[in-house]
């Protein structure tokens, strides 16, 4: 189950609260802007309605924010992005279990003998956001093979199919976000094994660090993995 204190912690869940004040006031605003048109001076209907404006500008652009950073959370390097359990279905075919630090879980099946996880850090640069800490979004997970005869399996998306690719945007249009700088290149392997956990971190340089638990190095240890 989501834990909700998680929750209300997202980007995406404060920018949209400030979404729905913003667009309070602009009601308010429109509310107070017809009155005044039909009571007040010319002048301050045009003050008004500047200020109107003003209000639904902020409104929308706090919308797409919202909307572009949905998935992404606030890096915290002491607290692992995700505990991962990983069991064996069949030979090379595996059932993972992935406990993401807002309380959600998302269950799929892999094939390989490993697999390597994928994800996104966004960082602010220096100037008027350089005091905000980094975001980050798991983005997919690969399954890989030991034998180089066999094909990678195909990439399981952990992102929403319809979700902003803001560093694609970054990249592509680096005017629009200057502040931001997106990281994407790195990864990390995970050896699996049955009845194998692992916690995962992001580090502040986009780094992703895979810690099987005592267990879990045990099996990992053994021949063949048994």
């Amino acid at each position: 189950m989501m834990d909700w204190t998680a929750l209300l912690r997202l980007p995406t869940t404060m920018l949209w609260l400030l979404t729905a004040g913003m667009l309070l006031l602009t009601v308010v605003q429109l509310v107070a802007l017809r009155e005044r048109m039909q009571t007040q001076p010319r002048w301050v209907s045009v003050a008004g309605f500047a200020l109107l404006l003003v209000t639904i500008v902020l409104t929308v652009l706090l919308a797409v924010a919202g909307a572009s950073l949905r998935g992404y959370h606030v890096l915290n390097e002491q607290t692992p992005v995700a505990e991962i359990n990983a069991r064996i279905l069949s030979p090379q075919r595996w059932a993972l279990t992935l406990h993401g630090s807002d309380g959600s879980t998302r269950q799929l099946q892999l094939s390989g003998d490993a697999l390597r996880m994928e994800a996104v850090l966004l960082r602010w640069q220096p100037g008027v956001f350089a005091s905000l800490p980094p975001l980050y979004r798991l983005e997919r997970v690969v399954g890989r093979y030991d034998d180089l005869a066999q094909a990678a399996a195909a990439p399981v998306s952990l992102t929403d199919a319809d979700a902003l690719d803001v560093q694609g945007l970054q990249r592509e249009y680096p005017q629009w976000l200057p502040t931001v700088d997106a990281v994407n290149d790195n990864g990390v392997f995970l050896p699996l094994v049955d009845q194998g956990h692992y916690s995962l971190h992001v580090m502040r340089d986009g780094t992703l660090v895979a810690k099987p638990d005592e267990a879990t190095e045990r099996r990992l240890a053994q021949p063949l993995g048994e």
